[in-house]
């Protein structure tokens, strides 16, 4: 079954954030976990940024990614679902950290080499042994990103599905188009983005990342046409 990786990560990251949202942590742990988890996404976004070859396609990326998504409002626009989200969730969250929570998740979850080749693994070969690993580190973090959060990190597991079922069920067309390079400047700008939501978790600065979000697309057409 093509989609049968796709579904275990899914349902990891749902039984992950079940478990952390049944955690009964006081609110110094927490506060101390959201720190930790913080400075962790920080150190995975910059470990992912510095894989790029060409420096000068992240920053063009990011400063036309900018102009674009700050004329479509990306950042209103998931702040105004979050605001939909958190009336249907338990607890009575507030609307920006349901979204905080779902967009950390979603960049942490989606962006990444293991998420494109395990993709392309079980569309080309029925082989799901890469998303079976990734489920389990998904699994694991969506605990303490649950913990930290609250229930927005489950719907992560949305975005999840369609981004990685859609790269396995059209593997064998796009494959080609994916080269490496592709995939490591896609990478390298996510990196970056994760960087920037590591700096808001730790109330350095407010970054629009979801305004910078078309800067993914940018770098991979970048990539591709400079082969």
């Amino acid at each position: 079954m093509v989609l049968w990786g796709t579904l275990v990560n899914a349902a990891a990251i749902l039984l992950g954030s079940f478990i952390g949202w049944l955690l009964p942590l006081p609110e110094g742990i927490r506060r101390t976990v959201l720190q930790g988890m913080g400075l962790s996404v920080a150190v995975i976004g910059v470990s992912m940024a510095l894989d790029t070859a060409n420096m000068l396609i992240v920053i063009g990326s990011m400063a036309l990614g900018g102009v674009i998504g700050e004329s479509l409002r990306i950042e209103d626009r998931l702040n105004r679902i979050g605001s939909i989200l958190q009336a249907a969730l338990p607890g009575g969250q507030h609307h920006s950290r349901t979204s905080q929570g779902f967009l950390t998740a979603s960049l942490v979850y989606c962006v990444g080499a293991m998420a494109v080749l395990g993709s392309f693994e079980s569309g080309l070969t029925l082989q799901h042994d890469i998303l079976y690993a990734k489920s389990m580190l998904d699994g694991v973090s969506s605990i303490f990103f649950t913990a930290s959060f609250g229930l927005g990190t489950a719907l992560s597991a949305v975005p999840v599905f369609f981004y990685q079922g859609t790269l396995a069920l059209a593997a064998q067309s796009i494959e080609p188009l994916l080269s490496d390079s592709v995939i490591q400047e896609i990478t390298a700008v996510g990196g970056l983005l994760i960087v920037g939501i590591g700096i808001n978790i730790l109330g350095m600065a407010q970054i629009k990342v979801g305004n910078l979000l078309p800067a993914l697309l940018i770098a991979a057409a970048i990539a591709l046409i400079l082969g």
